[in-house]
């Protein structure tokens, strides 16, 4: 079989074939690399080929060049760099020649393998000519190589650092505009040209700093809305959003010229993918303004200047933006599915940004539209105005909604039993929204009793109205609840609310997520309810059990991946309602709680491929563990087993770190009833820390993890002590030597100095139980220098402040006879100290702060 036939062979209808060849490529791409991409690019370049064949060879090759995950793509980088420079230059010579071809689809696929290829080359300083190359086809008479050529440049800017091509921004400006332009014929021209227009505005920041280009730049993406091509106009619309995202500072002029009007003229088009992106402009516009007013915000509680100013564009641009806004909501399609985005649902989303980023003044232009249509006769409006109302709900101050919201409650309840559907899921959400932001406006003497029985009555209407009815349970109980209270409001009503539940969960449909979020409401229910719903949650508990029970023996039958899935979907909302149950029963759970951890070991062992069931099945156990502390003991050598394995799983990380705290769960709940298993438990996580292949995340807490342990066995840690100090104070170097440069590293580097902070906390209180202090004394000078260096970074999250102030005192505490006296004596600890002791009046950090004072001045004395 030639690789033509091959290629052709993976777009067969039947499965068998398609299988076949997939496996036939793999092959030859894992037999002979060069030969495999040589091949695919001679295809690729095949005039007399088919159409369909060509473009399969150029995916496969842009397949074997570019992935989605990081790892992969530098992987394959590597692979793309090893091979002969005579082979790469042939592939690069046939995939430029095939930008010129007149199949359109087959052009495509020769931009992303020349892009991919670009990609890769560029950043190692290779393949310089490469854009020049593109930008000389732009020049051209050819239609179609200045659209692929278009295409391959905006791929370019979407893939690569936008540092390594800001040296040819320039000539690449230059080209793009001049394809955008209202002078280009060609439309097709213009929409690959504005495409990579969109793709190449973060590195042409230089530009947008130069009055002149700015203009010319904003002046053709403007021209671009009014072009004869809607497709042109959607694209002209999302540079218009990016542009906004970017250079918000920059916007002010151009909002006043032309924006502002050519916005809500686009919002208003018949065309929807026109006037989405119009909208999207006014949502991108609030997100940015409601950023500014949280760094002024910052800036004027550390008693300086914001860095940026905002323009209040959204305020100034109300009367304009509303009414249009405001009709939009009237355009709902009845037959559209709930999940597909429309332009009356990206009206509302933008309303509600509105109403955040103006506060009250939105309320005078909606209440009136409210008023004049909550009661039309056409749902349309009258579900707009519902709409309307829930979406201004975040933002407003409470004093100015409380009155308006009193008012429209006995309206909303009413509406929940609308004859239209969507009328009655959208006055669902809405008061979900009330229960949620304004729960102090429920008069609960007046409104509850009729608020309750509305939404219990919608559990059992459309599957859309049971998800907000759900919703709007779940903040009610959760506004009012509390597992330590004796009663609260909703008592009375709990037990049929949990029926009702029940009895809707009962079905093997969950249309629109609706028993997802009947089973959710449960959890809360249960996580939230006061003394006297005890007796109906240990009822509920064991119902669940019974319905836990039954997925297991069913679950020999299910044969199909959807069904597997909605299985185990189901399963884990059954988990979550009994791990709630849990917490809440406390010790009483010893009643089921054989029963509980039969099922829990049956379903680890049927469901040990779906990585979200074992998720929360572990959550369950840490539950139960938290509940029956010592008497958790007679499961854990049944257990143990299943959780020595997930502690192994570096590919499901987060099942793995659930582990992880399960090992702390157990340590506190058992004590020294622990010991037998803790060799066990340091051997894998020390194994856990030295391994590349496990998620950097998991790791701070494996760190904490040995304070656990510690805690746990007292001096009988002293046989980990010297591997313990050792990963510790790495983990100290590796803090201490990483630079934050973006918000991903300081979480990480709190997370890991957290880590650190709270292992020797447990191994000093650990060890002092059984006057092996001692012990610490030799790290104690590189911990305290360590600590001086987090205490002097800006950096560092609150969390971290506190745990480390509890182990300067832990310390102090331990070495009472001034064998740390130099130490703590300290500058930057007198500091850190005067820092804790300004927390606000009865909090954590301030509680830390006064015992850990007495404790360095006894030490220090």
């Amino acid at each position: 079989m030639s690789f033509a036939e091959i290629l052709g062979s993976t777009l067969s209808p039947d499965a068998n074939i398609r299988e076949q060849a997939t496996r036939a490529l793999e092959s030859a791409e894992i037999e002979n690399f060069p030969q495999y991409l040589l091949s695919l690019t001679q295809e690729l370049v095949n005039d007399a080929g088919q159409a369909d064949v060509r473009s399969a060879a150029g995916i496969a090759l842009k397949n074997a060049l570019s992935a989605k995950d990081e790892a992969r793509r530098e992987q394959y980088a590597q692979r793309w760099l090893q091979v002969n420079d005579g082979v790469r230059s042939q592939i690069k010579q046939g995939v430029l020649i095939s930008l010129g071809t007149e199949n359109h689809h087959v052009t495509m696929t020769a931009a992303q393998a020349v892009a991919a290829i670009i990609a890769i080359e560029l950043p190692h300083g290779q393949w310089q000519d490469a854009i020049t190359v593109l930008l000389q086809n732009i020049s051209t008479n050819n239609a179609n190589l200045k659209i692929a050529s278009l295409q391959t440049i905006g791929y370019v800017c979407e893939s690569i650092d936008p540092e390594i091509l800001v040296t040819q921004s320039n000539p690449i400006l230059t080209a793009v505009i001049q394809g955008a332009n209202s002078d280009e014929p060609s439309q097709e021209v213009r929409f690959a040209a504005i495409t990579a227009l969109f793709n190449s505005l973060e590195f042409v920041r230089q530009n947008f700093e130069n009055e002149g280009e700015r203009n010319v730049i904003m002046q053709t993406v403007c021209e671009a809305t009014q072009s004869p091509e809607p497709t042109v106009q959607v694209a002209a619309y999302e540079c218009l959003v990016r542009i906004m995202q970017l250079y918000y500072d920059k916007m002010s002029f151009y909002m006043e010229k032309a924006l502002l009007g050519l916005t809500v003229t686009g919002m208003k088009h018949a065309e929807e993918k026109i006037a989405l992106q119009a909208i999207e402009f006014w949502s991108t516009l609030c997100d940015e303004e409601l950023e500014l007013q949280i760094e002024e915000e910052e800036a004027q509680e550390f008693g300086r200047q914001a860095d940026r100013q905002s323009y209040q564009f959204a305020k100034s641009s109300l009367g304009l933006v509303m009414p249009t806004l405001l009709f939009l909501l009237t355009r709902q399609d009845e037959d559209a599915d709930e999940d597909e985005w429309n332009v009356s649902m990206a009206a509302a989303t933008c309303l509600s940004l509105l109403a955040q980023t103006v506060g009250n003044d939105i309320v005078s232009f909606v209440i009136p539209f409210v008023e004049q249509h909550i009661r039309n006769p056409d749902w349309h409006y009258r579900e707009a105005a519902v709409m309307a109302f829930g979406s201004i709900l975040d933002g407003p101050d409470a004093n100015v909604l409380n009155p308006l919201v009193t008012q429209a409650l006995p309206v909303l309840i009413e509406m929940v039993k609308d004859q239209v559907v969507q009328v009655k899921d959208t006055a669902a959400w809405t008061l979900g929204r009330v229960c949620d932001l304004l729960m102090e406006c429920i008069q609960l003497g007046v409104h509850l009793h009729s608020l309750v029985s509305a939404l219990v009555a919608g559990l059992e209407d459309n599957a859309r109205i049971v998800s907000n009815c759900c919703w709007a349970l779940m903040n009610i109980t959760e506004q009012l609840g509390s597992n330590s209270a004796d009663t609260y409001p909703l008592s009375d009503y709990f037990e049929g609310i949990v029926t009702a539940l029940m009895r809707i969960t009962e079905s093997n449909v969950n249309e629109n997520k609706s028993r997802t979020s009947a089973y959710e409401t449960m959890a809360t229910l249960a996580s939230t309810g006061p003394k006297d719903t005890v007796p109906t949650i240990g009822k509920l508990g064991v119902a669940i059990l019974d319905r836990l029970d039954t997925t297991i023996v069913n679950a020999s039958q299910v044969v199909g991946t959807d069904d597997r899935v909605a299985l185990g979907e189901l399963q884990s909302n059954l988990l979550n309602v009994l791990t709630n149950v849990t917490r809440t029963l406390g010790r009483q759970v010893s009643e089921i709680s054989d029963r509980m951890m039969t099922t829990v070991l049956q379903l680890l062992t049927t469901s040990s491929k779906q990585a979200a069931v074992s998720e929360d099945a572990f959550l369950l156990v840490g539950a139960l563990i938290t509940a029956l502390e010592g008497e958790f003991s007679r499961y854990l050598e049944s257990f143990a087993p299943f959780l020595y394995n997930a502690l192994q799983n570096y590919e499901e990380y987060q099942l793995c770190s659930i582990s992880v705290g399960l090992i702390g769960d157990i340590c506190r709940g058992l004590g020294q009833d622990a010991a037998p298993y803790c060799d066990q438990f340091m051997t894998i996580l020390l194994h856990n820390l030295e391994s590349d292949a496990l998620s950097r995340d998991v790791k701070p807490g494996i760190l904490s993890c040995f304070g656990d342990i510690a805690l746990a066995i007292g001096g009988s840690f002293e046989s980990y002590l010297e591997v313990s100090f050792r990963v510790l104070m790495s983990a100290c170097a590796l803090s201490a030597n990483t630079q934050a440069n973006d918000d991903d590293t300081i979480d990480y580097l709190n997370q890991l100095r957290a880590g650190i902070f709270e292992a020797f906390v447990g191994i000093v209180q650990g060890l002092k139980s059984d006057n092996k202090a001692q012990l610490v004394l030799s790290q104690a000078q590189g911990l305290l220098g360590f600590m001086s260096i987090v205490f002097s970074d800006h950096t560092k999250s609150d969390e971290v402040t506190k745990t480390m102030i509890g182990l300067l005192g832990d310390l102090a505490d331990a070495f009472p006879n001034g064998e740390i006296r130099d130490y703590l004596r300290a500058d930057w600890i007198q500091e850190l100290i005067k820092y804790g002791r300004t927390g606000p009046r009865g909090s954590s950090i301030r509680e830390h702060t006064r015992w850990a004072r007495e404790m360095i001045k006894r030490a220090s004395s």
